[in-house]
């Protein structure tokens, strides 16, 4: 059975309502110290359950705004109705709509997944449409899609992403800074949906973040995987939905990355941050071409 179809309609007609609140502008909250939510995000998030229960009765919906229904079926939906909130708020038009559909197997514990069996992420400002079904490849507006063929992280771009919240308490700026020493450069555009869309159409060779749930990864890394690409758990274990850690890749590089992490939480190859003196001594050597 395929079932990209189905989603891709109801994906792109939330996301043509995401459209129009972006044009207008929309009323915002605060779900905690700087965690928005929007008028969008729920009005989308009801708009999705609806046609998915429309078009999969029996599925179960999972969703960020809190939208949980028939959760003991054999399928379930992720659904993320706007990956990207703090963007959208802003008026930074980087968002997208992410559905990613499991297969949950009789007998499996709240905490282990199932398989992703098919997602679909679509970026309603670029009109663009990634779509993968398990063992069919995957493919943006219809085009195949596949990972880059750079195999060394000097010359890679990467991407990771921050938490809204507690951001004082995530460890991760301090790999911000290695990896942006380390690679071609790190870009922190705030979609986890699209970065890991990304990497599937060799935009960028890798991403990384902490504590992101199931409706940010689902549909991103079977979009990934299918277009030949590598995802794990910072230790080159398997990804599991609930982890709270991602870390995907072109493949080619993934081993590298692995051993990176490997490092930077051993406390291993740190790279000191320079004093403003050693600053200074650097702009002068660069402006005498000695650098």
């Amino acid at each position: 059975m395929t079932w990209t179809p189905q989603a891709a309609e109801i994906a792109r007609e939330a996301g043509a309502r995401l459209r129009e609140f972006f044009a207008q502008g929309v009323a915002t909250e605060y779900k905690g110290d700087v965690d928005l939510v929007t008028v969008a995000d729920r009005t989308v998030e009801k708009l999705i359950r609806t046609r998915l229960g429309e078009v999969f009765p029996e599925h179960g919906i999972y969703g960020e705004e809190g939208t949980r229904e028939r959760m003991d079926q054999e399928y379930r939906w992720y659904v993320d109705p706007l990956d990207g909130t703090t963007n959208f708020a802003h008026g930074f038009p980087q968002f997208c709509v992410s559905l990613g559909l499991e297969q949950r197997r009789t007998g499996l514990k709240p905490d282990e997944d199932g398989t992703i069996l098919a997602g679909v992420i679509y970026d309603p400002m670029r009109d663009e449409l990634f779509e993968a079904e398990l063992g069919r490849g995957a493919t943006v507006n219809g085009k195949p899609l596949h990972v880059s063929k750079t195999a060394h992280l000097a010359e890679a771009l990467v991407a990771t992403g921050f938490p809204s919240r507690k951001r004082h308490q995530s460890p991760n700026i301090h790999f911000y800074h290695e990896f942006t020493l380390r690679s071609h450069g790190v870009r922190r555009a705030g979609s986890a949906a699209l970065d890991l869309a990304y990497v599937a159409a060799g935009r960028l060779e890798a991403f990384w973040e902490f504590n992101l749930n199931p409706w940010d990864t689902a549909a991103g890394v079977l979009v990934v995987t299918e277009a030949g690409g590598r995802v794990s758990d910072f230790a080159g274990g398997p990804f599991q939905l609930e982890s709270r850690e991602v870390l995907a890749s072109n493949g080619l590089i993934h081993d590298e990355l692995v051993g990176m992490f490997v490092d930077l939480f051993a406390g291993r190859g740190l790279a000191p941050i320079p004093t403003p003196g050693e600053f200074a001594a650097m702009r002068e050597l660069r402006a005498k071409g000695l650098e």
